[in-house]
C-alpha cells in the first residue's frame, strides 16, 4: 500500500510540475517583459507546494478505496511493483467499483493536466509564428525543447498504462520505460541546453577520440 501510494502521489506531481513548467514557459515566450513581475517567488513557492499538498491529497483519497479491498490469496504480484492493475487482480473481493472509480480519476488526472499543457503550448506556437526573426523562433523553439521531450516521454507512456486497456506485458514495458528510463534521462533533457554541460561534453568526447585514438591527431597534424 505505501508503495502505491508513493508511486502515483509522485507521478501526479509530476504532472502538476510540467503543467507549472508549461505555464512559466507561455510566460517567458508570450510575456517576456512581465514574466519577473508574474512569476515571482511567491508564486512559484505557492504552484510548487500545490502541486505536492494536491496530489497527496487525492492520492490519499484514492487509497482509502484501494484499502477496503481483501487480499486473502497468493502475495506474488505479476509486475515488478505495485501498480493498479496487478494489485487488482490479487484481490479475492469484487474490484469492478474501485476499478472504474480508479480508472476514471487516473484518466482525468493525466488528461485534465495534458489539456492544460496543450493550452500553455497552442499560446506559445502562435507567439512563436508571430515573432519577425528566425534567430527569435529559435530561440522560442530551443527554450521548449527539454520540456516538449519530457512531455512526451511522460505523457505518451501515462496514456498507454491508464487510458487505453492494454496488455500486462505491455504494460510492464512501458513502466519500465515510465520508471526507470525516463528518471535516468531527466537530467540530461533538462541540462544538454545548458553551455558549461555542452562545453564538459565536448572535452570529454574530445578526450576521450584522443585516448581511443592516438595516431588520429598525429595524421590530421
Amino acid at each position: 500500500m505505501a508503495q502505491t501510494f508513493f508511486y502515483f502521489a509522485l507521478g501526479i506531481t509530476e504532472f502538476c510540475l510540467l503543467v507549472v513548467m508549461s505555464f512559466d514557459r507561455y510566460v517567458a515566450i508570450c510575456h517576456p517583459l512581465q514574466y519577473t513581475t508574474i512569476m515571482k517567488q511567491r508564486l512559484c513557492f505557492q504552484l510548487v507546494l500545490g502541486s505536492w499538498v494536491g496530489s497527496f491529497t487525492v492520492i490519499s483519497l484514492r487509497m482509502l478505496l484501494i484499502s477496503k479491498l481483501r487480499f486473502c490469496g497468493p502475495n506474488v504480484i505479476n509486475h515488478f511493483f505495485c501498480d493498479s492493475s496487478p494489485l487488482f487482480q490479487l484481490s479475492c473481493t469484487d474490484t469492478s467499483g474501485v476499478k472504474r472509480v480508479d480508472s476514471i480519476l487516473i484518466s482525468t488526472l493525466v488528461l485534465t493536466s495534458l489539456c492544460l499543457t496543450m493550452l500553455s503550448y497552442m499560446s506559445i506556437f502562435f507567439s512563436i509564428l508571430q515573432m519577425p526573426t528566425a534567430t527569435g523562433r529559435r530561440k522560442a523553439f530551443a527554450t521548449c525543447a527539454s520540456h516538449v521531450t519530457a512531455l512526451a516521454v511522460v505523457y505518451g507512456s501515462c496514456i498507454i498504462l491508464y487510458t487505453i486497456h492494454s496488455s500486462l506485458d505491455l504494460n510492464k514495458g512501458v513502466a519500465l520505460l515510465n520508471t526507470v528510463v525516463y528518471p535516468f534521462l531527466n537530467p540530461f533533457i533538462y541540462s544538454l541546453r545548458n553551455k558549461t554541460v555542452k562545453l564538459a561534453l565536448r572535452e570529454t568526447f574530445s578526450r576521450s577520440t584522443v585516448m581511443l585514438f592516438p595516431n588520429l591527431r598525429h595524421a590530421s597534424g
